[in-house]
């Protein structure tokens, strides 16, 4: 679930260049098909980002573009793990959803206080078109929610504050230790149990 959660959230980091050049924090809510829902809040600078979540437990889960790492902090346990993150998930800088290859406007609403325009966008992932309705706010510049047209998935982001975050927020907690990935005994083969 939780990677499904970071595909979602890195899915819909896809808008207007201007939000790279900002600072937020925002509440998060995500919902999947098969309706599981998981809320959190997330802090973002344009070099890393942070979600807080509960899920079963309290999460956070850190990523730092400019060291190429993601780290996974259990609070109850006050330990963390490391993960390499591949540079090819970053965020990309465009103005369009990535991959995009339509645009429709469809409508304009107002969510969580702004004012939004509300698109029909379909992009290609792996040459497999998919479509996804995107709100965006046109005072902050700011995709305030994208759905997968499937119903599959649904992103909303609710009290978005502009604005300077503190770099202790994307640091390892002081006090916490790192939790060593299990190492598989060489020459051992699992097979699926049927």
């Amino acid at each position: 679930m939780l990677k499904k959660l970071f595909l979602v959230l890195l899915l819909t980091f896809a808008f207007s260049s201007a939000a790279f050049a900002i600072e937020f924090s925002a509440d998060t809510i995500t919902t999947m098909k098969d309706g599981q829902k998981m809320t959190g809040k997330i802090y973002f600078k344009p070099d890393r980002f942070r979600i807080d979540m509960n899920v079963h437990e309290d999460i956070v889960m850190i990523t730092r573009i400019d060291k190429k790492v993601t780290w996974n902090i259990m609070t109850k346990q006050k330990m963390y793990m490391e993960m390499p993150f591949d540079l090819k998930n970053k965020p990309k800088v465009e103005e369009k959803f990535e991959g995009e290859i339509e645009r429709k406007e469809i409508g304009n609403e107002a969510i969580d206080g702004h004012p939004v325009k509300k698109y029909l966008i379909t992009y290609k992932v792996e040459n497999r078109k998919n479509q996804v309705y995107q709100w965006l706010a046109t005072d902050i510049k700011f995709p305030v929610k994208t759905s997968a047209v499937d119903g599959s998935w649904t992103q909303e982001f609710t009290n978005i504050k502009m604005g300077s975050q503190p770099d202790t927020l994307f640091e390892i907690p002081e006090g916490y230790q790192k939790m060593q990935m299990p190492q598989m005994p060489s020459g051992m083969n699992f097979k699926r149990i049927k």
